[in-house]
């Protein structure tokens, strides 16, 4: 996942300073195509200027000197005729207006920048001082980068995006495909009361990677804005349901504290999730070997039992064998009559269609 990696990369870290998911993807949305500050850095970068851009917050006003007051209604194309002077632009907090430009910034010389150029650690400095949004352009690289807090992210193509993307959609879909065929050969099994532990693995491993490869696709689809809506739509299709068969995979075959695998689980690396002996661990198995029957959550969730009176089921009969081996007469004393005859047969349809 080179992808992966690139984005790992392209975060750099300040001591003390954090920076949640939710928050870069609302820093990500601000500047996505079809936006009107995305149109106004395309607009200064297709004219051949640089430039240095500071949302402003409360913390702004001891670092900056100089410049002139503005304060007008902010568009692109006005924004674009101010980056022909050297200095600072400062938006407004709710970026509708600009308040100053050719401002000098002065953040704090001693805190620590990977940056080379004059611009670009002023860029990232302030951004880790004052901890707001500051955006430099590069007319030389030809290059728009973003730093908020701890993060310096270089904005991309629309065109680099949307193919990018569209690789992942491709590799989701093949993974879904062979998650689903994987998902109808333990029905089968469990049906014929056989106890598959390492196809049970596989459809962990299957089922973590697509959730893992989905949020990997998410950054590129808040990036795109407007233009990744379709990328959004299938996306939700491909992962439908899949978190939820996981889980219940995990709930039917382990045998540690589920909580406990789980975290374990969503901690490992690409490379650690597609180890057996890993998952396996996660489980609580030493080998690929298990002998007691399964409970059934997965197969009862297929059914219109809600997950207390699922549980009741399983409490009482013990496995998905004795469950779909029992009489309705037993469904009858643990779920009530009508809901009995009703849970019956669907788990007659079940077993039919498998």
């Amino acid at each position: 996942m080179s992808d992966k990696k690139e984005i790992q990369d392209s975060l750099v870290k300040a001591d003390n300073i954090t920076t949640s998911e939710e928050e870069f993807f609302s820093i990500l949305k601000i500047v996505a195509p079809g936006t009107n500050l995305r149109t106004a850095l395309d607009g200064a970068l297709s004219a051949g200027k640089g430039a240095l851009i500071v949302v402003e917050n409360e913390y702004l006003l001891p670092i900056i000197d100089g410049g002139f007051r503005i304060n007008c209604k902010f568009t692109p194309q006005k924004l674009v005729e101010l980056t022909k002077m050297d200095g600072a632009i400062i938006l407004s907090k709710d970026m509708k207006k600009i308040d100053y430009a050719n401002i000098l910034l002065t953040p704090d010389s001693r805190i620590k920048t990977s940056e080379t150029g004059t611009r670009h650690k002023a860029a990232e400095r302030t951004a880790k001082q004052i901890k707001t949004l500051t955006i430099a352009i590069s007319e030389r690289r030809g290059q728009i980068t973003l730093y908020y807090k701890n993060i310096r992210y270089p904005i991309r193509d629309s065109s680099e995006l949307l193919r990018k993307a569209g690789e992942y959609i491709q590799l989701l879909e093949k993974q879904r495909e062979l998650f689903d065929n994987y998902v109808e050969r333990l029905n089968k099994a469990e049906i014929q009361n056989h106890v598959n532990l390492p196809l049970a693995i596989v459809i962990i491993q299957k089922g973590m990677l697509i959730q893992r490869i989905a949020e990997d696709l998410k950054r590129y689809i808040v990036e795109l804005g407007k233009e990744g809506t379709l990328l959004k739509i299938r996306l939700k299709e491909i992962k439908g349901g899949v978190e939820k068969e996981t889980d219940l995979v995990i709930k039917d075959y382990n045998q540690l504290d589920l909580r406990k695998s789980k975290l374990f689980l969503e901690g490992l690396s690409y490379d650690e999730t597609l180890d057996d002996q890993k998952v396996t661990s996660a489980l609580g198995y030493e080998t690929h070997t298990r002998t007691e029957p399964v409970q059934g959550w997965r197969i009862l969730s297929k059914t219109s039992l809600i997950e207390q009176e699922a549980a009741l089921v399983i409490n009482q009969l013990g496995s998905i064998n004795e469950i779909l081996q029992a009489d309705v007469s037993k469904f009858n004393m643990i779920l009530g009559q009508e809901k009995a005859s009703i849970f019956k047969d669907e788990l007659e349809k079940i077993r039919i269609g498998n």
